[in-house]
């Protein structure tokens, strides 16, 4: 007589793991930290107090007091570091207050690092649109368009002033071809090795960018489509990808966050450096018009936004929400 026992097929039931919050935290794939998370601030010259961005609810371009008390927060919310970005009074073809060193920028860069020192890495923006007149990221050729190697001397000359500064990071993000080995160059004849460069490798010429403008009062005339990347492009993010990494790039970028997802995952898989995504404020300003209109949850999108830009393959990102979502992970 047989002693074995008829075996039944087994039913396999992948909501086991997903029954209670224990058993799903527990399983979880992708885990937000708060020093994953970077803040972006802007810092504005000649303004008392805080001024709102009407575009982007709950964000303000700062005074160099309330910067300052902006930063101390980031730290003590746990935040990796925060993203500087000048707005100036005055702006011309050249965007000279980008290399004036009293400029608001390095202004801005010296307060915010005699306050935190290194309890966060303070970084940068390495461009020219908050400075110029005409709102380019680049000085303009007689012809009207953006003159690269004209702008490579530029970038070459606020990467030393903003590490003279005392930044620890800067993040050319203007996409000219060989900024990267041009920005690693100035510093290090500057004496600034150890100032590491986050590179904007792929930043595409995006309708996502709009509420930015009026964070950063740029007047932009045309657009950026002949410098930054095309949106229906794919492969031309690992190309950049690849110059930037042999010229020097510490950490690479792809910004837009949510709408390139796919190009984040491809960079992620080949990148051997740390690759960062920026939530910008298009994305920012969507979920909160939509939360103010009763559409969504917030909270809920918040976490899942960032949730999706982490399992794409991001290992920093660049977001508004930072401070208020590192205080909800501690």
């Amino acid at each position: 007589m047989s002693t074995e026992f008829p075996v039944a097929t087994p039913v396999i039931r992948p909501r086991r793991l997903r029954t209670t919050p224990a058993v799903r935290r527990l399983v979880a794939e992708t885990r937000l930290h708060p020093a994953e998370l970077i803040l972006p601030l802007f810092a504005r010259e000649g303004i008392s107090e805080p001024a709102p961005i009407n575009s982007m609810p709950g964000v303000v371009q700062h005074t160099r007091d309330s910067l300052r008390r902006a930063a101390v927060e980031a730290a003590e919310a746990g935040v990796g570091g925060i993203m500087l970005f000048g707005v100036p009074l005055v702006q011309d073809a050249i965007g000279s207050e980008g290399t004036n060193p009293d400029g608001i920028l390095q202004q801005a860069i010296r307060d915010v690092v005699a306050e935190v020192g290194d309890a966060l890495v303070v970084m940068s923006d390495l461009c020219l649109d908050e400075y110029t007149d005409h709102g380019h990221c680049g000085v303009l050729a007689a012809d009207g368009s953006v003159d690269n190697d004209a702008t490579l001397l530029r970038y070459a000359e606020m990467a030393v002033v903003q590490a003279d500064a005392g930044v620890h990071m800067v993040g050319p993000s203007g996409m000219m071809d060989g900024q990267i080995a041009v920005v690693r160059d100035a510093l290090d004849r500057a004496g600034h090795q150890d100032v590491s460069v986050l590179a904007y490798s792929a930043k595409y010429a995006s309708a996502f960018f709009g509420p930015f403008r009026e964070a950063v009062g740029s007047a932009l005339k045309g657009d950026r489509k002949s410098y930054q990347q095309d949106p229906a492009n794919g492969r031309e993010a690992l190309r950049e990808l690849e110059l930037d990494l042999a010229e020097g790039a510490d950490l690479v970028m792809v910004k837009p966050a949510m709408a390139y997802l796919d190009v984040l995952r491809q960079v992620a898989d080949v990148s051997p450096v740390p690759v960062a995504a920026y939530q910008v404020s298009g994305e920012y300003a969507m979920v909160e018009a939509a939360a103010a209109n009763g559409w969504v949850d917030r909270d809920r999108m918040i976490m899942e936004t960032l949730t999706s830009i982490r399992r794409a393959g991001a290992s920093q990102v660049l977001t508004y929400w930072a401070v208020e979502v590192a205080r909800k992970l501690r």
